[in-house]
């Protein structure tokens, strides 16, 4: 496989403004919202193979990063997946998550070009994708197509150690659009960086919750499991 093209990252925000960003943002956020209640199909992690092990189970090395920023983890890509466009974000915790780029692709051409992203050009260990949901919790005709390319995205992500965890991203598309406003960026823009955006909520929505509402999406192969926990434990020493 050749090579990924490096990823030109959109000029969005600075570093250096990201105290104005965040207070920007802090307008638009919600307030903190106790775990909702989990119903048929709400937000559910995939479980390993042998049946055993709940979320809140789940080994150490395998946490995701927002729920453990104290130990040095690596950076995180947020994802908004879309039917023809996909946002791209990164973040760490310490400061506001930065859009990335917007990405045309789709199949297997997305899949890998965004574990290339995460490896190869921001040294991510853990993919967070959004789940569309309603705003009770439960999921939409839209959710079942996510999981479909999250669980295809999930097993090639094991193969080179990387987490992927789904998030709950209602209402991120309008924090985004809110937010963009707040930053000053001009209606003809905005079409073209919203998707960016949305997955810099998504990302600022799982680090200000902690990772809580985060459910790690595990492949259905016992080799592929122990691979990654295997590899999360090394990076988790390092």
């Amino acid at each position: 496989m050749a090579a990924a093209k490096p990823v030109e990252p959109l000029p969005l925000l600075r570093t250096g403004a990201d105290t104005a960003a965040a207070a920007a943002l802090r307008r638009f956020q919600l307030p903190p919202q106790p775990p909702r209640s989990v119903r048929a199909n709400a937000i559910r992690a995939s479980p390993p193979s042998n049946g055993a092990g709940s979320p809140d189970e789940l080994p150490a090395a395998l946490l995701p990063n927002a729920a453990r920023r104290r130990d040095g983890c690596g950076f995180s890509l947020g994802v908004d997946l879309g039917e023809a466009r996909t946002g791209v974000a990164v973040g760490r915790g310490i400061t506001l998550p930065h859009p990335l780029t917007v990405l045309k692709l789709r199949g297997q051409k997305l899949e890998l070009m965004l574990l290339d992203i995460a490896q190869q050009q921001q040294e991510a260990d853990e993919l967070i994708v959004g789940l569309p949901v309603s705003a009770d919790g439960s999921e939409t005709p839209q959710s079942n197509k996510v999981r479909s390319v999250v669980g295809r995205l999930a097993v090639q992500a094991a193969d080179r150690g990387l987490r992927v965890y789904l998030q709950d991203e209602h209402r991120t598309t309008i924090d985004a659009l809110e937010f963009m406003i707040s930053r000053g960026v001009k209606r003809s823009a905005r079409d073209v960086k919203s998707d960016a955006y949305s997955a810099m909520m998504i990302l600022e929505r799982y680090f200000s919750s902690s990772g809580q509402g985060a459910k790690i999406v595990l492949p259905k192969q016992p080799q592929l499991q122990s691979k990654l926990l295997e590899k999360s434990r090394q990076d988790a020493q390092v």
